[in-house]
């Protein structure tokens, strides 16, 4: 890759899963481009192949044809021990369900992708300074049973953060959630972006995918319009404290 501002580039990506005799292409020739600092929604249907295609740029699964350079570097040809570090490193995940644990508190949930991490100084205050910047210094130490779907979630997107990612990968991140906890959580989104942070947002509603600057469908495996947001949805509601 030339391009030094370059985060993502895919080129001819295919995935293909094969089980027994049947073949299934889920991905067809899939090519674009994603910058540092950009704000982009992959969108389509059920069945368009869009979360196979995060799961790529995710680096938790691998194409079968075409390659995938992130970051400069050809990740398609890593290990899984490779992988894995630079996903640690480098990447951060929100998704529908928060996939959060259970019996464990607030705070402990965010210092969990510390542990796998070379540096492992000064977790806690790493923790709580996160947090903070995601409203919720008022429920470190509850448990997530006690807080609501939208605190959830923000707790997602403060472990996404805090071992400082290249980009946060967002599936259905407002799917779960009222439409005041959905506005909440994407105006954080946005609020993250314009502070420097790469997101990439998946999902399946027009609504969801206005809010950010550039929108990818993917259609039957392919990918069939990548163009920017003339009208941006902009989250108006920005008290993040209830």
């Amino acid at each position: 890759m030339n391009n030094s501002n370059s985060l993502i580039e895919v080129k001819d990506l295919g995935r293909t899963y094969i089980t027994g005799e049947i073949k299934t292409e889920v991905l067809k020739g899939i090519d674009f481009k994603i910058d540092k600092g950009e704000f982009v929604s992959i969108m389509g249907p059920s069945g368009s192949g869009k979360s196979t295609l995060m799961h790529i740029l995710g680096l938790l699964d691998k194409p079968s044809v075409g390659t995938y350079y992130f970051s400069g570097e050809k990740a398609s040809d890593l290990d899984e021990d490779e992988l894995a570090e630079l996903r640690n490193k480098s990447i951060g995940f929100v998704f529908q369900a928060f996939n959060l644990l259970a019996r464990t508190t607030v705070l402990d949930n965010v210092k969990l992708p510390l542990l796998y991490s070379s540096d492992k100084k000064d977790m806690e205050e790493r923790a709580k300074k996160v947090l903070e910047s995601v409203g919720l210094s008022h429920r470190l130490n509850y448990y997530t049973n006690q807080i609501s779907g939208g605190e959830k979630q923000r707790v997602a997107i403060a472990r996404a953060l805090v071992n400082k990612p290249s980009v946060i990968f967002a599936d259905e991140p407002t799917g779960n959630l009222d439409s005041k906890s959905g506005t909440q959580v994407m105006k954080l989104l946005q609020d993250l972006n314009e502070q420097g942070v790469t997101i990439i947002l998946v999902t399946h509603e027009t609504f969801t995918a206005e809010h950010a600057k550039r929108i990818i469908r993917v259609r039957d495996g392919k990918l069939v319009s990548d163009e920017k947001v003339e009208n941006r949805r902009l989250a108006k509601d920005s008290e993040l404290v209830k």
